[in-house]
């Protein structure tokens, strides 16, 4: 089991640093709400990742891999959410810092409004990406030791990934701080606002359009 353990640590790292939706919904929580707006945004991808973790150990997430019209309906989801925040960068660069915090978008907006959206933006973007769960389903029970339960090994294991999961958020957000006061400066916002609305929806029309 330890050697078991040692090999799921080293892939579960690699592929936490991966860069992915999850990473850049959460700059993206960091660039309209600084560190407050990161942070809720990261525990919004956790919530989903616990959610994954736990359809994975339960065998639900198997039945979203055998299940064509439920994986594309889950997929076309994700990907018009994930469309739909591109679009929503795109179109705050147009808007006055004024425009901007009455919309509950921005440093400026109250502090409900933003944790509401950043968490909500984060959950769903993990949420409704199928291949979370398809990922959870085939990764997670190949390191499971014969003779071991398949499920609550699953789970353990799936805690661990997100605890890992957990680390590399909180250190993005720790190492944030004069950088996310850059990031909200009107000139860079715009700029990051449209590199990241174009990241989002490549990333959306990639989703809908793999099998």
């Amino acid at each position: 089991m330890l050697v078991t353990l040692a090999s799921f640590l080293v892939a579960s790292v690699l592929i936490v640093l991966l860069p992915g939706p999850d990473t850049l919904v959460v700059v993206r929580g960091l660039v309209r709400g600084g560190r407050r707006g990161g942070a809720l945004t990261a525990a919004g991808v956790l919530c989903g990742v616990v959610v994954w973790v736990a359809a994975a150990s339960l065998g639900l997430s198997a039945l979203l891999q055998a299940s064509e019209v439920g994986y594309d309906a889950l997929k076309v989801a994700g990907a018009v959410y994930l469309l739909w925040l591109g679009v929503q960068s795109l179109r705050s660069i147009r808007r006055t810092p004024a425009e901007v915090a009455e919309t509950g978008d921005g440093p400026t907006a109250p502090s409900a409004a933003l944790g509401r959206s950043g968490f909500v933006a984060g959950f769903l973007t993990d949420i409704l990406n199928p291949k979370v769960g398809v990922f959870f389903v085939s990764f997670l029970p190949g390191f499971v030791p014969h003779g071991w339960s398949v499920g609550w090994t699953t789970m353990g294991l799936g805690g661990v990934f997100a605890v890992l999961t957990a680390a590399y958020f909180a250190g993005l957000v720790a190492v944030s701080g004069t950088i996310a006061t850059w990031m909200q400066t009107p000139r860079i916002r715009r700029r990051l606002d449209v590199l990241s609305g174009v990241v989002l929806i490549g990333f959306g029309v990639r989703l809908a359009a793999e099998r």
